[in-house]
């Protein structure tokens, strides 16, 4: 029986896309050794992130709360990260007694969830087949399958951004109050499993709702205060929880702190590790005990570094964009990828095949935009990454949320290709034997 609805054949690429990810993660990282923090680590282990995500989602299962899940006191309030990752995984914990295979079993179907999300933007921003060819290049896009073995936040960022893009696009469409509704709630699960998320809202959320036709103001107005509502709402427990049991104001995470002492320090500004984070330069520093505080001294810190190098600011933040896009010490960056649970041949594979991607994706946005579909949805997360890159630090892997964009914009890519050809086709003249000379 041949596949021909558009839903069957989707399910069909998310169902392998599922399995490879499965077998990605019981032959590869359910083995990976946990980081030796004494020594300098070599090959491919697992990341004081993936760790702190873990424990953290078996101490909620235990019912402890949000408490210090690695270093520190462990009943220490904790909020160093975003609690999305913990949240999901705390289910599978309580369920399976802990197991580290469940939970990353667990990621592996949220990413199958991202490359559904995927297939459905295509479909709404250039048609079916363009649909089916970015879910069938998103389920082999190691960029994307990398993260859906590891117990990190990018697979669950990514899925947010995706589901804010795709109800982007389906406000544009229907100018519907339920699309804003779902883009706003979208909005919020990248923010609680990525703070940067939150830019979202200025650049995608907002020129979207304020591009609705037909053009009534008012109505437009409405769909912007539902689309922010939602995203405040769907943020706002953690924020409040965080606002009641820490000195210093935290909404999402107090993270930052070390992320920009780390940032903008002597090593991240010369040396080897020119535009990365080290993390060595947060150690010692802040007197207080209390985490908030701790990190409102590490913040301060680390910009009153970067004002006094105003020189060199430009330049590193080129840096780090560079290395998050692979064009700057792409191979040192591959290698510092395997402390974080990203095998060489994975990320080699991806970094090369991303190249391809990114050349069919400019093809793809001058084809969308010839149609004046609009591509603010699809440039809004690039544009995010690269912000954040620049004033933080560039990873490969924070590059994430935007995959979706590059994969998307890269399938409309294809489709433009593929009308043209048989445009070319009907066009040329056809050899019959009434128009060839005796």
């Amino acid at each position: 029986m041949r596949l021909r609805s558009f839903a069957a054949r989707l399910t069909v690429i998310v169902l392998l896309a599922f399995a490879g990810r499965c077998a990605y993660v019981l032959a590869v990282t359910q083995h990976q050794p946990d980081p030796d923090m004494t020594s300098p680590r070599t090959g491919t282990v697992r990341s004081f992130d993936e760790l702190y995500y873990q424990n953290g989602a078996e101490r909620l299962s235990r019912g402890e709360g949000f408490k210090n899940p690695l270093l520190g006191p462990p009943d220490q309030e904790a909020a160093y990260h975003p609690p999305m990752p913990s949240l999901v995984l705390a289910p599978v914990a309580w369920l399976t007694d802990g197991s580290a295979l469940a939970m990353r079993l667990t990621m592996a179907l949220a990413g199958a969830g991202v490359v559904a999300v995927i297939g459905l933007i295509g479909r709404e921003a250039a048609g079916t087949r363009a649909g089916l060819v970015a879910a069938g290049t998103a389920a082999v896009y190691p960029n994307l399958w990398m993260n859906d073995g590891i117990l990190l936040s990018e697979t669950l960022a990514t899925l947010g951004v995706a589901g804010t893009v795709l109800f982007a696009y389906r406000l544009l469409r229907r100018g519907s109050w339920v699309d804003g509704a779902a883009a706003g709630v979208w909005c919020g699960v990248g923010m609680l499993s990525r703070p940067e998320s939150a830019l979202l809202l200025p650049l995608l959320l907002i020129p979207v709702a304020l591009r609705v036709q037909p053009r009534d103001a008012k109505r437009r107005l409405l769909l912007c205060g539902v689309a922010i509502a939602a995203t405040v709402i769907t943020v706002a427990p953690w924020s409040a929880y965080n606002l009641s049991r820490f000195d210093k104001p935290v909404l999402i995470s107090y993270g930052d702190g070390d992320s920009l002492i780390g940032a903008n320090c002597r090593n991240s500004y010369r040396g080897p590790l020119f535009g990365l984070h080290d993390g060595t330069c947060g150690l010692g520093r802040g007197d207080s005990p209390e985490p908030s505080v701790k990190a409102a001294e590490k913040r301060s810190i680390g910009l009153r570094y970067m004002r006094g190098h105003l020189d060199r600011v430009p330049v590193v933040m080129a840096a780090r964009v560079g290395r998050m896009w692979g064009v700057y010490r792409p191979f040192q960056m591959i290698s510092l990828a395997q402390t974080e649970g990203r095998p060489r041949w994975a990320s080699t594979t991806g970094w090369a095949m991303s190249f391809g991607l990114v050349g069919a994706a400019v093809f793809g946005a001058r084809a969308l935009r010839q149609t004046r579909r609009s591509l603010i949805p699809l440039l809004a997360p690039l544009v995010v990454v690269t912000l954040t890159a620049a004033s933080f630090f560039g990873l490969m892997r924070f590059r994430a949320p935007a995959e979706p964009s590059i994969v998307v914009l890269a399938a409309v890519g294809v489709e433009a290709l593929l009308v043209a050809r048989t445009a070319r086709r009907a066009r040329a003249p056809s050899l019959t034997p009434s128009s060839c000379r005796a």
